[in-house]
Order: C-alpha cells, then sequence, then structure tokens
C-alpha cells in the first residue's frame, strides 16, 4: 500500500474534528436516505430496472451518444468532443477567449475536478469562483472538495467561521444562516457579472438532446441561466435513452443522495435562448468527455460506468467515514477527484492502476456501498477486481497480464492459505494452529507494519470447524456475529426481484382532492407555504401578500402569461410588473418578489413545472428572495413522470422542475433555507 496513504489514514484517524464533522455527516446521510427510500413502493425492483438501464446504455453507448448529439444539435446546442483532459480544457479557453471572457461562474461538476479545470483556467489569466456553497469554501481554503456530494463535509461551522473571518472580513460566527447569507451576498455579483457560467451534467437525454442539472440552492440555474455563454461538462456515459427512464433516475438520485424526493431545482436545457426568448444564454456549449472512459468501458470494470454519481456508497462505507475524501491519494500523494468506494474503482480505471491501485484495498469488502447503490453496482466485486489488477482488458483477464498490487508479505501469506485450503486436512489443522496465536484475547493481531496491525484485527478463529459442529448436532446461527464469535452466512436468495410496477397516473386512478391534499402535505413539509382559493379570490390573495412585504415592485411573468384579472388588479394597486430580461439583470436582482405562474404540479414530491418561453423569464422564478406561483387547481398531477412528458416542458428552451425553497446544508449537515434562489416559496393554488 502506498506510504502516501498510509500517512493520510493516520493523519485523518488523528484528527478529531475530522472525525467529529465525518461522524455527522454519516449519521445523518443515512438516516434521510433509509427514510426517502421508504416512501417507494418497490425501491428493489426500481434498482433493478435502473441497473438494466444503465447497462443498455454502456452497451450500446456510440448509438446513444449519436441520437443525443444529433437532437442537441437540433436544439442549437454546440457540441464538442474531447479525448481527454488536455483537450477539454483546451476547448474551455478557447470558448473564452472568441467571447474575450474574464469572470467564470461555476456550479458543482466532478468532471472539472477530474481535468483539474480551474488551475488550468487561472494559469491563462482567467478569475474561476465556484458558487456551490461547499464547493465554495474549499476554494477559500485551497483545497479540493473531500465528498462529491458535500465538497465541504470536513470542516465544522467553527472552521468556516474563521475562514470567512480571514477572507470575507465577516465578524468571527458560528451562526450558520448568517455565513451562508455573506457568500449568497459575494457570490451574487458574480453570477450578475460573470461572463461564462460553465455547470456539470447529471444526465443528457439522447431521444431529445436534453441536459439535465440538479441543484438545490440555485446556483446551478444561476450558471445556466444568467451568463451569456453557458458551457456543459458531460461525462459520455451520462446519458439515458429517454424522459421515461430520467424519471426513473429522478426517484432514485436525489433520495440517494440528499434524503429528498426531488433536489430543489430539476432544469431541463434543452438549447441556448430561443428567438423571443427574455432570458437565457446566447450559446449553450457541451463537451462530451472521454479521458479513459471508453477504455474502461472494454475493461472488467465496465460496470463502474453505470454510476450515477450520488455519493451513496462514501457515506455507507466504514473507511470513508473515518478517514475523509482527502486521504484518497496517489502513491505519489496527488489527490483523487473521486474517493470512496466508487473512486477506488474508478480512479484506478481512469487514471491508472500503478498510482491509485492500492486505493482498492482501503475497504472491508462489507457489502455496504452496493447496499446504498441506487443502480445496485457490484461494488465489492469491482474493488476485488481492481486488487486483482484486471484493470486493462476484458479479452484475457485470466491471468496472463494482471498486475495485482497486494504486499508481498500479504502475497506470500495469500499463497500460503490457498496450499492449506487446498485439502481439507491441511485447512483443520491451520485451523487449530490459528487458534494457539489468539493467546486467549480473542483476536489475531499482526503487527503495524503489515499494515492490518495498525487499524484491522483478525476475528478469532472458530473453536471447532463446521463439520465439528455439525456432527455434534449444533444448531448454527444466520447471524453477523453469535456469542461464540463464530459466523456463518446465509447465501442470499437467489429468488428474482419482483418487477417494477408502473406508476400510477394521478389522472386514473386518484381523485383531484386526494391529489390536492397530497400537494399541500409536500409543500409544507418542504417549507413552502400553500394557500388555496377561489378564482375570484385569486387577485386579492396576491394583494395581501405583497402588502404584507410592504412590496410596489415585483418580477413578473407577461401579462398575456398571468390571469387578466390579476394583471389589472395589481395595477390599480399600482403595484410595477418588471419582466426581467438579460439587459435588465443587474436591476432586477435588487426587486424581492418574483410572480410566476406554473404549467402543472406532481403531488407526490411537491413540484412545480415552469417553463420559460417569450413571456416567462425563468429569472423571475430564481432572483427573488420571494417567490409567488400561481397554480390551476386542475394541473395537479400525481408523478414527476407527469411533468416531463408535458408538451410545453419540451418546447421552450429551458424549463425547471422547482421542489420548495432554495436550501443548502453543506455547512455540518444543517438545513439553511434561502441561499441562491429564493427561501420563500408561495404557492397558491385556485
Amino acid at each position: 500500500m502506498s506510504t502516501a496513504f498510509q500517512y493520510r489514514i493516520r493523519e485523518s484517524l488523528a484528527d478529531e474534528n475530522l472525525q467529529s464533522a465525518l461522524d455527522g455527516n454519516a449519521e445523518r446521510r443515512v438516516r434521510v436516505r433509509k427514510e426517502a427510500y421508504a416512501s417507494l413502493d418497490n425501491a428493489d425492483g426500481m434498482r433493478m430496472q435502473a441497473h438494466a438501464i444503465r447497462a443498455n446504455v454502456i452497451d450500446h453507448l456510440d448509438t446513444y451518444l449519436d441520437q443525443f448529439i444529433h437532437n442537441a444539435k437540433e436544439n442549437g446546442i454546440i457540441i464538442h468532443r474531447a479525448e481527454d483532459a488536455r483537450q477539454a480544457v483546451e476547448i474551455v479557453l478557447k470558448i473564452a477567449h472568441q467571447n474575450s471572457a474574464r469572470l467564470i461562474a461555476k456550479s458543482k461538476t466532478m468532471i472539472s475536478e477530474e481535468i483539474h479545470l480551474n488551475h488550468a483556467l487561472e494559469a491563462n489569466g482567467l478569475k474561476v469562483v465556484e458558487t456551490d456553497l461547499g464547493e465554495y469554501i474549499v476554494q477559500l481554503r485551497g483545497e479540493a472538495p473531500s465528498h462529491i456530494i458535500t465538497p465541504a463535509v470536513h470542516l465544522t461551522r467553527a472552521d468556516v467561521g474563521r475562514l470567512f473571518q480571514e477572507k470575507l472580513n465577516l465578524p468571527y460566527t458560528e451562526e450558520i444562516p448568517v455565513m451562508t447569507t455573506a457568500a449568497r451576498q459575494v457570490l451574487r455579483d458574480v453570477f450578475l457579472n460573470a461572463d461564462i457560467g460553465i455547470s456539470g451534467v447529471n444526465f443528457a437525454v439522447a431521444e431529445t438532446g436534453t441536459l439535465c442539472v440538479l441543484t438545490n440552492e440555485g446556483n446551478g440555474r444561476m450558471v445556466t441561466t444568467l451568463p451569456r455563454v453557458h458551457i456543459a461538462l458531460l461525462g459520455m456515459e451520462r446519458i439515458v435513452p429517454s424522459l421515461d427512464d430520467l424519471a426513473l433516475m429522478l426517484r432514485l438520485l436525489p433520495r440517494s443522495a440528499t434524503g429528498q424526493k426531488l433536489t430543489v431545482y430539476t432544469s431541463l436545457l434543452h438549447g441556448p435562448r430561443w428567438p423571443g426568448d427574455p432570458d437565457g444564454p446566447q450559446e449553450r456549449h457541451v463537451i462530451i468527455l472521454d479521458n479513459g472512459r471508453s477504455k474502461l468501458r472494454a475493461s472488467p470494470l465496465r460496470e463502474m460506468l453505470y454510476c450515477i454519481r450520488c455519493g451513496a456508497c462514501l457515506n455507507a462505507c466504514p473507511i470513508f467515514r473515518e478517514i475523509g475524501g482527502h486521504a484518497y491519494v496517489s502513491k505519489q500523494g496527488n489527490g483523487s477527484p473521486y474517493p470512496g468506494p466508487m473512486g477506488s474503482v474508478l480512479s484506478p480505471a481512469l487514471f491508472g492502476q500503478a498510482e491509485f491501485g492500492h486505493l482498492a484495498r482501503a475497504s472491508s469488502l462489507c457489502g455496504a456501498c452496493r447496499e446504498a447503490c441506487p443502480v445496485d453496482i457490484d461494488l465489492p466485486g469491482l474493488l476485488l477486481r481492481v486488487r486483482a489488477g484486471m484493470t486493462e482488458t476484458e479479452e484475457h483477464p485470466q491471468i496472463k497480464n494482471l498486475k495485482p498490487n497486494p504486499p508481498g508479505w500479504l502475497a506470500q501469506g495469500l499463497r500460503l492459505f490457498t496450499w492449506a485450503a487446498e485439502r481439507p486436512g491441511r485447512f483443520r489443522l491451520a485451523q487449530k494452529l490459528a487458534g494457539i496465536f489468539t493467546g486467549g484475547k480473542g483476536w489475531l493481531r499482526l503487527p503495524a507494519w503489515s499494515g492490518w496491525g495498525f487499524s484491522k484485527d483478525f476475528p478469532r478463529p472458530a473453536k471447532r470447524s463446521f463439520q465439528e459442529q455439525w456432527k455434534e448436532g449444533e444448531t448454527w446461527r444466520h447471524s453477523d456475529v453469535d456469542s461464540e464469535n463464530e459466523t456463518l452466512i446465509k447465501p442470499e436468495s437467489d429468488a428474482a426481484h419482483p418487477p417494477l410496477a408502473p406508476e400510477s397516473k394521478g389522472k386514473d386512478e386518484s381523485g383531484l382532492d386526494e391529489r390536492l391534499k397530497k400537494l399541500q402535505q409536500e409543500l409544507e413539509a418542504l417549507g413552502a407555504q400553500y394557500v388555496h382559493c377561489a378564482p375570484t379570490e385569486l387577485s386579492d390573495k396576491v394583494l395581501e401578500l405583497l402588502r404584507e412585504r410592504n412590496v410596489q415592485e415585483i418580477l413578473a411573468w407577461d401579462g398575456t402569461s398571468l390571469p387578466s384579472e390579476l394583471v389589472e388588479a395589481l395595477k390599480a394597486a399600482e403595484i410595477s410588473l418588471l419582466r426581467p430580461t438579460s439587459e435588465n439583470t443587474m436591476q432586477a436582482s435588487h426587486i424581492s418578489v418574483g410572480l410566476t405562474g406554473a404549467i402543472a404540479a406532481a403531488a407526490e414530491t411537491g413540484s412545480l413545472a415552469i417553463p420559460g418561453g417569450p413571456g416567462r423569464p425563468l429569472s423571475a422564478s430564481l432572483l427573488s428572495a420571494t417567490h409567488l406561483v400561481l397554480l390551476e387547481k386542475e394541473n395537479v398531477l400525481m408523478g414527476v413522470d407527469e411533468l416531463l412528458q408535458l408538451p410545453e416542458m419540451a418546447q421552450s428552451a429551458a424549463a425547471v422542475l422547482i421542489t420548495g425553497p432554495s436550501r443548502t446544508a453543506d455547512i455540518e449537515m444543517t438545513l439553511t433555507i434561502g441561499v441562491h434562489g429564493p427561501g420563500e416559496l408561495i404557492v397558491l393554488c385556485y
């Protein structure tokens, strides 16, 4: 095992501050994931279906990529292909040069960490600012993210308080809402002045050429809406065939990543600004990155390409929960952009077995990572393949060119074990001899230099063999560890998982009243406000809400996109309606209330479908602290899949599903409402 890796492990285990931060994250993440999955009727069936979808995509990746590229180009998106990190960086630099860019706003994207994009851009005179709160924090500290979902998981509120005192001149505080507000104020100027926005892509839909970007804080929407140029970094494997497949992934990814039924903002980006659109980028670019993925696809580790980057395996892994993401380093001590179980497979596969193969040994092979994976990737099996050196080719994986990387003492020990295990007599003798070394303490401890002796123990060998127990008529127990410390695990059933039942359609199987009740329940659970009123009461309700906030000017859709009676009432009350555009963004950003409609809602998640287009600026639902949404009750459906299939969602350059107020939990996993998007969401259902 790498000396640098061993050093990082020791350093992490000795860091009490880190241990406290990691414990808090893991406990909460595991709990909320379990609670979120409890709301699914057939979670195992969905996982199997998602696994099959991902397998199909990787099997036919070239076909799906061609389909996506064709449809994306038809939508007006500019497509680039990058074979490696160098080409990807060169493409970004070329786009920046063509647009005379100086300031770049980035939302979270692990691809950018993989290709070291920030360093390259800064070396070429560009200012790059991370806008996700956790990413912003680690950027200020000069660090890489410690977790793919929660970048600052290794820090406490005190750490962030001292950082903001030093970097932002904020008086020292441990109040998380105060720190979040300070970051919001700084980053708002970045959004408004950025020449280019850079984001990742969670999923790309082949049948429509759509980019799907998920974010809770709203920074993903900001960087894909406000700057005149948007660049999306897409790993070539992140394709789903259809919108139905996307709907399934959206039911699994947020639950696994953050314990939510759906992220706050699900952006569906079909193209750049279309004629008549009031906002949106003039250019939308997609850089499709290979960077070793084609090689990985042809290797015994190809299943790793099924990964949807939820981070659940990190939270479940007992190793990651002790050492954190920064401990996963190469033989030379360079950090891996992908830590935890998924990174222990992905890093050797993409960046070389020689440099990162040792990471696969930082695993107990307990299987918790596979249990947590929403697409049922066999991570323990893949880790064993990395240990065996099976990272190069699938054609002849059987030994000849394998380069396993165990330490010499371990390789010799495994040979000895193999010799003993080949004959029953040898094995019984070895078992009896092993008991001699327990010393009556119940554990066999090896010297520290072995790696095992530092932080791992062998369980005490069984006192009697299975055959001896059987002959004596003892009853063996199916438990993880019994009172004798003797383990016998019953194999999992080979019975097929039940097929995934089709998702119920609201209009067919649920009454309107039931859907309205469910919508209200979900919205209030998210921290939003639900107001039910008759159409004749709508204008009075809106005016009442505005008077309560002492508001005389609001951001709004065009009058033609709002109820005419409401528009007349607002004018009579001398309420000014400003339609935000790309030209008046600076002025619009200071207005505290935005008013839009929603073409539909999904009761099961509390999600609102809001398309852009002429007369419907998306920034009206994004820039203000308070967002008022008008929703006709007949348009309340049951599932997110129904929202995705609405024609209006595909007939706009961009659309968004909004599920609650903007939020973050990037500091000590403490929920804070209101970050870059509205902190107050009020739905008026009439």
